[in-house]
């Protein structure tokens, strides 16, 4: 196979290779080691895989398969296909208590999957086993669309749920887990003798005392079933043995075996595809990444372990943490050197979370993340020529150009060291599809052209977009970090006007000092207009001041401000 590289999707780390066949496979820290065994020939040929096969029950189509001998070692599997984007076939009962029910994507499944393993929401003592989440395996080849038996409308609705994961409709996306040898709970009671009515009773307690776990835990699976829920090989044996070996015929002693076995946790969990975090615990989940990526803004310039996965780099001064966002194929650039922040800002965070259009001409958007993190997001107009006809024929536009990202933000820190407040600016994405439109203006990409990423590639690329992501200025980092009360809240000096918080005259005083003081650090800000300047407002709805008593008033838009040689 391909040489390996490390991406980052929903918080689980894979080492990505290419295989023989021109698939790709994603390998988590269990597989990394049997990566061989994962090669297709190995496991997936269709004479192999066809006569090695052993169907599961169940709905979907799940087998347990063998791999072939690779270095004299052969895994058991559990090879299953992704049914995300098909109709969930629930029975009444649980089709009304989760009428919302959608099949995991395979990143969410997996990424789940993981979190319970580690187990640190809910009772420390308290731990679900489940299978080893192994590999993500996408064949190269696509349906056709009645195929798939997917729907469009539902692939959209996952993509609105976990923003930025590409999920194909017409690829297949095969899961694969390490085998548990064992019985489930149905299968178990095939060796002990109760009858009809008792065994119901009996799987629907035991039944519940799991979901009573999962609960504790932070998560449900919407389908629960006995099925689900795995007695262990040497456990199962036990209980055929008291039944061999006991003096009556009541089963009493094989039950309260195997309600101890639940109770004490001995059991494993299978089949997630319908698994996710409790309503509690996902608020919990948002406002623990809230309250530590607070912490981690305040301290982004303190230099952090960097994982094998990103890389740090300088573009103009500005201190990047850089990786992929593998989950579009996009490349993402956060400023600073705290490599926590990064899985932050991946796409799948903010992309299409709900927002709020911030401008009429331009895509401008604010909103609140997946982390309950409140950020801006524009799409960057560099290689365009303005569509503003007031914009349009500007000679120092035709002379400078529309900035790219990069320089936006060196600029942006470079203000906010010499005492010019400004937004924090946080990250640039580039998307990983390619972009429609050919660039106007194709000076910026020259410019850049050797300033490479860490793959050797020029960091702006004429065929991609870039997205540039700024803070919702709300105060200081340092001060918002510390805040229990309420934060400031941002309003442009055009609106401040029509909310009558400052007058025409004021307007006009503020944009025009704020002109004067780049000029004086030798920043042509000529072209700034009264929407790209922020005012604070107060819990009280006053305007924060300055040091000097004055309004605080904060640059907001970097795209046209140039350095003056």
């Amino acid at each position: 196979m391909i040489k390996k590289t490390l991406v980052n999707v929903l918080g689980v780390v894979y080492a990505h290779v290419k295989t023989s066949d021109g698939g790709d496979l994603y390998l988590t820290r269990f597989a990394e080691k049997y990566q061989d065994h994962f090669d297709t020939p190995n496991w997936y040929e269709p004479g192999w895989f066809n006569a090695h096969k052993i169907k599961l029950k169940g709905t979907g189509s799940v087998y347990k398969l063998p791999t072939k001998d690779v270095n004299g070692v052969s895994l058991n599997l559990v090879v299953k296909n992704c049914r995300v984007g098909e109709d969930v076939p629930l029975d009444t009962h649980t089709l009304q208590e989760f009428c919302d029910a959608e099949f995991n994507s395979p990143w969410e499944e997996f990424s789940l999957v993981m979190e319970m393993r580690d187990g640190q929401y809910g009772p420390r003592e308290l731990k679900i086993n489940t299978q080893r989440p192994m590999v993500i395996y996408v064949p190269p080849d696509k349906m056709q669309m009645w195929q798939s038996g997917r729907s469009r409308a539902k692939i959209n609705r996952i993509r609105a749920k976990h923003p930025g994961i590409d999920v194909d409709i017409l690829k297949q996306y095969k899961m694969i887990y390490e085998w548990i040898e064992g019985h489930n709970l149905t299968e178990l009671f095939e060796h002990i003798a109760v009858n009809g009515d008792d065994r119901r009773q009996h799987l629907k307690t035991l039944n519940n005392l799991v979901m009573s776990d999962l609960d504790q835990k932070g998560y449900l699976v919407a389908d629960m079933k006995p099925e689900h829920i795995i007695i262990s090989g040497r456990d199962s044996e036990r209980i055929e043995e008291i039944g061999r070996t006991q003096t009556s015929d009541s089963p009493s002693e094989q039950v309260y075996y195997l309600y101890n076995l639940i109770n004490i946790g001995q059991y494993s969990l299978v089949d997630y595809e319908l698994l996710l975090r409790t309503s509690r615990h996902e608020e919990e989940v948002k406002n623990s990444r809230r309250h530590s990526y607070l912490d981690d803004q305040r301290d982004r310039f303190i230099p952090t372990p960097l994982p094998d996965h990103l890389t740090s780099m300088e573009i103009f001064g500005m201190p990047y943490i850089y990786g992929h966002a593998e989950s579009t194929g996009g490349h993402l650039w956060v400023v600073g050197k705290n490599a926590r922040l990064f899985d932050y800002f991946l796409p799948e965070r903010w992309r299409k979370t709900p927002s709020i259009r911030l401008s009429d001409t331009k895509e401008v958007f604010y909103t609140i993340t997946k982390d309950n993190i409140h950020l801006v997001w524009e799409t960057s107009r560099v290689g365009e020529l303005p569509d503003e006809e007031a914009e349009r024929y500007n000679p120092k536009i035709l002379q400078y150009g529309i900035n790219s990202p990069f320089e936006e933000f060196a600029i942006a820190h470079e203000l906010n060291r010499s005492g010019i407040p400004c937004v924090y600016v946080r990250a640039v994405y580039m998307t990983g599809t390619s972009k429609i439109e050919a660039s106007s203006d194709t000076r910026k990409y020259e410019l850049h052209k050797h300033i490479l990423d860490p793959e050797g590639n020029p960091i702006l690329q004429e065929n991609h977009n870039y997205i540039t992501i700024r803070g919702y200025y709300n105060g200081p980092d340092q001060w918002v970090a510390q805040q229990t009360g309420p934060l400031y809240v941002p309003v442009d000096i055009a609106r401040a006007v029509t909310m009558r918080l400052i007058d025409e005259t004021q307007c006009r005083m503020l944009l025009n000092k704020v002109k004067e003081n780049l000029k004086d650090l030798r920043y042509d800000g000529s072209l700034l207009k009264s929407n790209d300047l922020l005012l604070a407002t107060d819990g009280s709805g006053g305007i924060v001041k300055d040091i000097s008593g004055n309004p605080l008033v904060v640059i907001c838009n970097f795209e046209l401000i140039w350095k003056m040689s």
